[in-house]
């Protein structure tokens, strides 16, 4: 279980997620993730917890922040088939063409073309 930050009660990987506000912290993730920058939104996302990145979003978290090896929560998203997360991340306003891999490269790997459309169309 993961506590902190102005999320309130998370925990990423099990995708429990509490509204309930916790002590606030100066940055929105509280310094909290995985030792290699995994943020909370990255973790939630690349284990297909929709409701529990919907809720580090509304409360400030960044849809976008890469972690130490570049790697965004909508390519992590992308990669692992969560198509809720990916609209959840899209919709917050992650950007397709960031990060390393970037994740419409990873659409169009795993053959996703409709995915690799909503990319092209959101860049619009």
């Amino acid at each position: 279980m993961i506590a902190g930050g102005s999320y309130g009660i998370v925990d990423a990987t099990s995708g429990s997620a509490s509204a309930t506000p916790t002590a606030s912290s100066s940055s929105p993730a509280g310094g909290l993730g995985s030792d290699k920058g995994d943020t909370l939104v990255m973790l939630a996302a690349y284990h297909g917890h929709p409701q529990t990145v919907s809720v580090l979003l509304e409360r400030g978290a960044d849809p976008g922040r890469p972690n130490d090896r570049g790697q965004t929560p909508l390519a992590g998203a992308v990669f692992t088939g969560e198509r809720a997360v990916i609209e959840a991340l899209i919709d917050a306003g992650a950007d397709p063409t960031t990060g390393s891999p970037l994740a419409i490269e990873t659409a169009r790997l795993f053959g996703l073309d409709d995915l690799v459309t909503l990319f092209e169309a959101r860049r619009q």
